[in-house]
């Protein structure tokens, strides 16, 4: 009889643990982390972009600013590792290794800083106009339809020369009154495929706010789509930070860029005979977009395997 019941209580346990347990899909940050490992190529990228920014923000800790910029016609044009400069000197005698190292660090400061401004302003928009619909959503497309047909790059370049007591602060800001659109214009799309989720109806129904509903429950769901446009849109604010410092419209001449660097390359003698002067930027430049385009087509992987999972 003892026996039977201990039979009984083990096949009542054993169904017990064959029964199916319910999982939940693994976060966006697992899925991020396990895309970047499988792809060889953008686990790579992400080496390189950290050593970057070890190279630009850790080296530039270790160097005077007033040094680095100071002239020294003596100097001038020493070729690769010439007089003790690795990476030679430029028409002032300027060290090209400390440039780049400054340079690159603004470069990258301006790209995320105007990238932080557009997506925060873009973001923002973006949910009230997809969210909202209606003739909110007509106003607000029309707004960023006018701002996005307007020439971005003239309309700077003729700012920087009129505004006085011109910066990066100034830049930065110049740069982003044109680039919240796009990321509004992004976000917008994924917000009315939203909207009318049963999550979204089920708060309505509850009594959350408007608010409540887009900033607590909608926004938590495109976080992973947030991530892969911020990453992109570094690399592309940090192109044309470099575009317009090239072109002689970026950065004050003072503060040294990888767009002032490459700016050499307008002359055909610095081309031809003096490459020490825009190659590096240029290869740090290229490295720097490359590696941040193959992590942001990680990511896009990782983000769209995880609305699979959900």
């Amino acid at each position: 009889m003892a026996d039977k019941k201990k039979n009984t209580a083990t096949k009542k346990a054993s169904k017990k643990d064959a029964t199916p347990k319910a999982t939940l899909p693994p976060s966006g940050f697992k899925v991020a982390v396990r895309e970047i490992l499988r792809s060889k190529s953008a686990l790579t990228a992400l080496i390189i972009i950290i050593l970057i920014l070890l190279f630009t923000f850790g080296g530039s800790l270790f160097l005077n600013r007033a040094q680095i910029t100071e002239m020294n016609i003596v100097d001038a044009y020493y070729g690769w590792g010439q007089g003790g400069h690795l990476l030679g000197t430029d028409d002032g005698g300027r060290d090209i290794l400390k440039l780049l190292i400054m340079g690159g660090r603004n470069s990258i400061m301006i790209g995320i800083s105007v990238t932080v401004i557009t997506e925060i302003v873009g973001l923002v928009v973006g949910l009230v106009s997809g969210y909202y619909g209606g003739v909110v959503d007509v106003i607000i497309m029309r707004i960023v339809d006018f701002i996005q047909i307007l020439p971005q790059m003239p309309i700077i370049i003729v700012l920087t020369t009129v505004i006085p007591n011109y910066n990066a602060v100034t830049l930065v800001f110049l740069i982003a009154m044109f680039g919240w659109t796009w990321a509004a214009r992004y976000y917008r799309s994924f917000i009315l495929s939203q909207r009318d989720r049963d999550y979204v109806l089920a708060s309505k129904t509850s009594g959350s706010s408007n608010l409540q509903i887009m900033f607590r429950e909608v926004l938590p769901n495109i976080t992973s789509m947030i991530i892969i446009d911020v990453v992109l849109t570094i690399a592309g604010n940090i192109g044309i930070e470099t575009s317009l410092s090239f072109l002689g419209y970026g950065l004050p001449t003072t503060t040294p860029s990888l767009g002032t660097l490459i700016g050499f390359a307008d002359d055909p003698v610095n081309v031809i005979n003096r490459p020490w002067l825009w190659l590096p930027a240029t290869i740090l430049l290229l490295v720097i977009s490359l590696s941040i385009n193959y992590v942001g087509r990680a990511l896009q992987r990782a983000g769209d395997a995880r609305q699979r999972e959900n």
